[in-house]
C-alpha cells in the first residue's frame, strides 16, 4: 500500500516510476526518474518505501538504516526515504543520502534516517519537491554535492563552488554566494564547519594561512585563484545586474 501510494502521487504529476525486485531486501523499494514539460529529464534517484506505525516518533518517524548504510550513503543515486502514515497526513520524507554523509563528518554512524513531521509529500508540494531534488543532483554531477552534504549546507543554484584535493586526498570547497562580501571556506580538517574567509586574509608567509586555518601552499595558491575569479559575485548585485 505504501507504495503505491508512492507510486500514484509521482505518476500523477508525470514522473516515471519503476518498481525494484526485491527492494525490501536491498534496500531500494522505487526508481524514479523526473519529468519536465513532457520530458525525461537526466535527474533519478532511489526510494525506500516504509508503511505503518512501526517508524512513528514524537516528532516524526525515523527510518532504520540496517546494513544499508555504504549503499545509501556512497551510492550512484541518492536515496530518498519515504514514510506512508495516513493517520498523521500521509507521506513524509527525507534524504538519506544526506544524512548519511552529515554523519559522516561528525564522525558519528547513523542507526536511522530522520524524517520530520514538516516534511510532506503531497499534490501540492510535489513540484517544490522535485525542484529541490533536481538542484540537488545537479551539483552531484558538478562533484559538489557531497560536500554541501557533509557541512550541513545547502549550495543555491546560481552559487558559485569550487572544489580542490591537496597532495595527501585531502578536499577543501571555496563557496561564494552571490553578492555577498565574503566566501565560505569547508575544510576537511575544519570537520566541514563553514568558515567565511575574504581575500586579505589570505597569508603565504611565513606560514600559508587564512585567518586561523592553516594551509599547504598549493591550497593557498588555489584560494587566490578562486578570490580573483569570482571577485565580480561579490560586487552587489546591481552592478552585475543587467538594466
Amino acid at each position: 500500500m505504501a507504495v503505491n501510494e508512492v507510486r500514484a502521487l509521482l505518476e500523477r504529476h508525470g514522473h516515471i516510476v519503476q518498481e525494484i525486485d526485491g527492494g525490501n531486501d536491498h534496500g531500494e523499494d522505487l526508481h524514479v526518474t523526473f519529468v519536465r514539460s513532457g520530458q525525461r529529464t537526466e535527474d533519478s534517484v532511489a526510494v525506500q518505501v516504509k508503511g505503518g506505525i512501526s517508524t512513528r516518533t514524537g516528532k516524526g518517524h525515523r527510518v532504520p538504516v540496517g546494513d544499508h548504510g555504504d549503499n545509501w550513503r556512497d551510492g550512484s543515486l541518492p536515496v530518498l526515504c519515504v514514510v506512508h502514515d495516513p493517520e498523521r497526513g500521509g507521506l513524509f520524507w527525507a534524504n538519506a543520502t544526506r544524512q548519511l554523509r552529515r554523519a559522516m563528518a561528525l564522525r558519528k554512524t547513523a542507526k536511522s534516517i530522520v524524517v520530520p513531521r514538516e516534511s510532506v509529500l503531497e499534490d501540492a508540494s510535489l513540484d517544490a519537491f522535485v525542484q529541490k531534488m533536481r538542484n540537488y543532483l545537479a551539483r552531484e554531477r558538478q562533484g559538489v554535492g557531497r560536500w554541501a552534504d557533509m557541512a550541513g549546507v545547502e549550495f543555491a543554484p546560481n552559487d558559485i563552488v569550487k572544489f580542490f584535493e591537496n597532495e595527501v586526498a585531502e578536499p577543501m570547497v571555496f563557496w561564494q554566494r552571490r553578492g555577498e562580501p565574503y566566501a565560505t571556506l569547508l575544510h576537511h580538517d575544519l570537520d566541514w564547519e563553514p568558515v567565511p574567509v575574504q581575500e586579505w586574509m589570505l597569508r603565504f608567509e611565513p606560514i600559508p594561512s587564512i585567518g586561523h586555518v592553516i594551509l599547504d601552499l598549493a591550497e593557498a595558491h588555489w584560494l587566490m585563484g578562486c578570490f580573483k575569479s569570482t571577485e565580480w559575485w561579490r560586487r552587489p548585485a546591481e552592478r552585475h545586474d543587467p538594466v
